[in-house]
């Protein structure tokens, strides 16, 4: 059985072939067994070009999922929308956060926009979980992803 490999700047834990991470293409390191889960995983809510409702289930599960492997930070990639004017995935993900830090269910989100060392929120984010400094998305004004504290 080969070990897990993960992703030394997104997070990510994957099978083991190759030496890359497949969400990020970074170098990756061997996680040996009975070692902690990785603070930070990326999900892609766009993969396979769902309908909202869907991409809202599987957001859902992937919450749960997260919480249940000890995962702290999500960044969950929703994308910008084909338009330009904000996709229904972005802003139907967005919503169903907003709503769902309100109730407890998560601990805080913050929009791909603001993930910037320069901003508030950005530089509280990094000092709570630094291994984020690595993050691809940081200080790129992302607004296809969105990442979520849980």
């Amino acid at each position: 059985m080969e070990p897990s490999l993960v992703c030394e700047v997104c997070g990510n834990e994957h099978d083991g072939y190759g030496s890359r991470c497949p969400y990020c293409g970074a170098a990756c390191i061997s996680l040996p067994p009975g070692a902690q889960a990785p603070v930070h995983r990326i999900v892609n809510l766009e993969r396979g070009r769902p309908p909202a409702r869907e991409a809202l289930l599987r957001m859902e599960r992937e919450l749960e999922a997260a919480r249940l492997q000890g995962i702290r930070v999500l960044t969950l990639i929703h994308g910008y929308g084909s338009s330009g004017q904000g996709g229904v995935i972005r802003e139907e993900v967005r919503q169903r956060l907003r709503y769902l830090k309100i109730r407890g269910a998560i601990n805080d989100l913050l929009e791909g926009e603001e993930f910037s060392r320069r901003t508030g929120p950005g530089s509280q984010l990094l000092r709570r979980f630094p291994s984020l400094a690595r993050h691809r998305d940081l200080g790129r004004s992302n607004p296809g992803i969105t990442l979520v504290v849980l």
